[in-house]
């Protein structure tokens, strides 16, 4: 991907997931989403488990299962149809993008820096600390641009 089809992607990114961004909003109920949505329709698991097309234990299972993390994906979408609902999967940066961008370029860049850094003390050519700094950030302002999946590697 370009870059400049990668800061588009990332802006637009930004904008939508400012839309779930509430963290209260979409925090799962006590019992579990199932079992949330099948109460407040006033349905039992004997009825849900009917819709879906197992035991009334499975449905306990599976309650059971997703306050545990361990339901699948495709289990969960299942029993969000059987209670006509769809299943939203999204995840949710604790930061916008560009924000964790703009932090994982200065980490980088202040680790290239830092040997050359060091190298320049040794050979009595260091760089005062003011222009050291305004090297790391025109440095990491480069890589945000430049860098693309190469800012991820962990080296």
């Amino acid at each position: 991907m370009r870059h400049t089809d990668r800061v588009t992607a990332r802006r637009r990114l930004d904008q939508r997931l400012r839309l779930v961004d509430a963290e209260d909003a979409f925090a799962c109920p006590a019992g579990g989403w199932i079992k949330a949505i099948r109460e407040a329709l006033g349905m039992t698991a004997a009825q849900l488990a009917v819709r879906l097309g197992v035991t009334q234990s499975r449905v306990s299972v599976m309650e059971k299962a997703e306050l545990r993390g361990s339901l699948t994906l495709d289990s969960l979408e299942r029993a969000a149809q059987a209670l006509d609902c769809r299943l939203v999967y999204v995840l949710v940066p604790r930061k916008p993008l560009s924000e964790l961008v703009a932090e994982r370029s200065l980490i980088v860049a202040r680790r290239r820096l830092q040997s050359a850094s060091h190298n320049m003390v040794l050979e009595a050519q260091g760089v005062d600390p003011e222009e050291g700094e305004a090297q790391v950030q025109a440095l990491a302002q480069q890589l945000a641009t430049t860098a693309g999946s190469a800012l991820w590697e962990d080296k």
